[in-house]
């Protein structure tokens, strides 16, 4: 949950217009060794605000009624099944991946542009991990802090393989049957539950099948992809028998794995300054398609529109 909030808050503090260039190509400035201060100055100080507006929220709001203790550790490793730790290297990646992009686009050189921007996301959630380490029902997660550097990586590896990110990581989200089932548990409103239900959660490898697979032989914005996802859940290693005084059916934890198609946004082109936009700012959306899926329970099932 508190991943996806301060996404969200990124999002909403990047300077306006940026999103336009940072899915994009590269502008013409970032092959140059000048650097166009007036697109990095916003950058930089609308990242500086996030940072000191997401420090300020952990602890002044999201930590006021949880106890200071000493550091300690929390293994969370086997939790909702790695669903969670999928979220971890999702938000990592898009923060790295943004990062990245708006400085070379503000003419940053590509090797200080990984530096700074590439790590962006584990610059970010590292600090969360350390106060969950610091207050009493919380605790520091290394499993998290494993996913936060994969996300990170995943952009930066991608970069200096090559020069390019052909494969992308994205998100789709569906309300879950459970939802309704939860008393409440999995949020009292669809908003609530995108953050806390995980079973409404999809996590998708997309990988580009002009440039990895076929080339030549599909237009450059199809690609393939694999997701991941689990269902059965009511609570983070077993299932909770109750909630708010009412019971909560029994259900059993399951992985699902899937194959799917995509479209990479960032590679589609209109004569329309707003579509181009509004596209290169989709790129971490998986778009419904028709899906194959095998469960960790042995059954095969296809799906004609998976979310």
């Amino acid at each position: 949950m508190r991943l996806f909030k301060l996404l969200l808050l990124l999002l909403f503090t990047l300077p306006p217009g940026s999103l336009a260039f940072a899915q994009g190509d590269e502008a013409p400035a970032a092959d140059s060794s000048t650097v166009n201060r007036r697109k990095l100055i916003p950058i930089i100080a609308a990242e500086a605000g996030f940072y000191v507006a997401g420090m300020s929220y952990l602890q002044f709001i999201w930590y006021k009624d949880h106890e200071r203790v000493p550091f300690h550790f929390y293994d969370d490793t086997k939790g909702y099944l790695q669903v969670d730790k999928s979220g971890h290297a999702f938000g990592s990646y898009v923060e790295s991946y943004l990062g990245y992009k708006l400085l070379r686009n503000a003419g940053v050189p590509k090797g200080k542009a990984l530096l700074y921007g590439g790590t962006l996301g584990l610059v970010l959630q590292t600090p969360i991990e350390v106060f969950d380490g610091l207050y009493e029902g919380w605790g520091f997660s290394a499993p998290d802090m494993v996913a936060n550097a994969a996300g990170s990586a995943i952009v930066i590896g991608q970069e200096l393989l090559f020069n390019d990110q052909p494969v992308k990581f994205k998100f789709s989200f569906s309300p879950s049957p459970y939802y309704n089932q939860a008393n409440g548990y999995l949020g009292d409103t669809h908003l609530e539950s995108l953050f806390l239900d995980y079973n409404a959660h999809t996590y998708w490898v997309s990988m580009n099948a002009y440039k990895l697979l076929l080339r030549n032989q599909l237009p450059d914005w199809v690609n393939i992809t694999v997701g991941y996802s689990a269902n059965g859940m009511f609570g983070e290693f077993e299932n909770r028998r109750y909630y708010r005084g009412v019971y909560l059916p029994e259900r059993e934890h399951y992985r699902q794995y899937l194959l799917s198609l995509d479209i990479d946004w960032t590679k589609i082109k209109t004569d329309s300054k707003f579509l181009n936009t509004l596209l290169k700012s989709m790129f971490f959306i998986k778009l419904p398609f028709p899906a194959l899926e095998v469960t960790s329970k042995g059954r095969v099932k296809g799906h004609w529109l998976y979310y």
